[in-house]
């Protein structure tokens, strides 16, 4: 960590990072799907900075940033989280910024995060859930090699809703059969 790519760096998330992520989190449709409110004020901002931390602390996930190099602004972000080393398993997150969707740019940061996960942490399943209402998510998780593995029905209440998910998984064997070289 740092990951570089050819557009982007995907580094751990500083506090001085909060005013480009704000305008991030703020817009409702990025934070549509997401298990948190869209941010109304910068308090909301650091609130979600400390628990982010106090995750960072306890091991239990890693709250990464993605910056586009050519205006070295923080575009998005991206996350693993709930970390189990027994099973040698997470799970993953991404938002990034609506003047940033089509292009590419969240593909490219999480296949970063994903050689870092499987290469370095010792990594052996990453798991996502994908709000069945949010297509563009699961075709990114398919275009990186994650199976669809099915429906949960009912599986969350956020924002006042009760919501399916669809839950995906990839393996580091698969990842890796995927992304050498022949």
């Amino acid at each position: 960590m740092p990951l570089h790519t050819p557009r982007l760096i995907v580094r751990t998330i500083q506090e001085d990072d909060l005013p480009d992520l704000y305008q991030v989190f703020s817009d409702a449709a990025v934070t549509r799907f997401l298990p948190y409110i869209t941010w109304e004020d910068t308090l909301a901002a650091h609130s979600w900075y400390a628990r982010v931390k106090d995750m960072a602390a306890q091991a239990a996930g890693m709250q990464c940033v993605i910056v586009d190099k050519a205006s070295n602004k923080v575009i998005g972000a991206c996350l693993l989280f709930r970390f189990d080393p027994e099973c040698e398993r997470c799970e993953l997150g991404y938002a990034l910024a609506q003047s940033h969707w089509g292009g590419g740019y969240m593909a490219e940061a999480v296949r970063a995060l994903l050689n870092h996960a499987f290469a370095e942490m010792g990594i052996n399943r990453i798991e996502a859930e994908v709000d069945p209402r949010n297509p563009a998510s699961a075709q990114l998780l398919r275009k990186l090699g994650f199976m669809q593995e099915g429906l949960l029905r009912q599986r969350w209440k956020m924002k006042g809703e009760i919501k399916d998910t669809w839950m995906f998984g990839l393996l580091r064997d698969e990842w890796q059969a995927a992304n050498t070289p022949a």
